[in-house]
């Protein structure tokens, strides 16, 4: 994609990156994450193995539903960090198509808890039903690594690196 005029909205303003760095929520973020990522797997391989073996409903389930918990806990914090950082709750430039695809990921684990609770599917359903939220998961978890990238790539050099490249 062509840039206009060669210029580039960096990710973060200097200060918004300042912002990101102080808040407490930076660090929940990055604790929420990878625990979220890890119950994923977890739930994913015990709904992989239900489906194939028709074996441990129950308990994959309740990983589903425990993955879901974890999506909810991320995602409110999220909202607080980008209120911190950019001043709105959701959709900041910066993050909007992230935000906008989330949208897709908290309907999809959402309905799953709906036809969990109202047992409007069977489980072979609900647990297909979690693999397309879990796909749609990974895709976004994709998106904000990207991110993630792109922001490490922009950070201003420190002042002891550039002082060991100047010798």
């Amino acid at each position: 994609m062509r840039q206009r005029q060669g210029r580039h909205r960096p990710l973060y303003t200097p200060a918004e990156r300042q912002r990101r760095d102080a808040s407490a929520w930076t660090l929940v973020q990055g604790v929420l994450a990878p625990l979220q990522f890890l119950v994923f797997l977890a739930s994913l391989a015990l709904v992989l193995r239900t489906l194939a073996t028709g074996e441990g409903a129950e308990i994959a389930n309740a990983s589903v539903v425990a993955k879901t918990l974890v999506l909810y806990a991320i995602m409110v914090t999220g909202s607080i960090w980008e209120k911190v950082v950019f001043g709105r709750y959701l959709f900041a430039p910066a993050f909007f198509w992230e935000d906008v695809f989330s949208m897709l990921v908290l309907g999809l684990h959402t309905a799953y808890l709906a036809a969990f609770g109202l047992r409007l599917l069977d489980t072979q359903g609900l647990l297909v039903l979690a693999l397309a939220a879990y796909a749609t998961y990974l895709i976004n978890a994709g998106q904000f690594l990207l991110k993630l990238r792109a922001a490490r790539l922009e950070a201003p050099v420190s002042l002891a690196f550039a002082g060991e490249t100047a010798r």
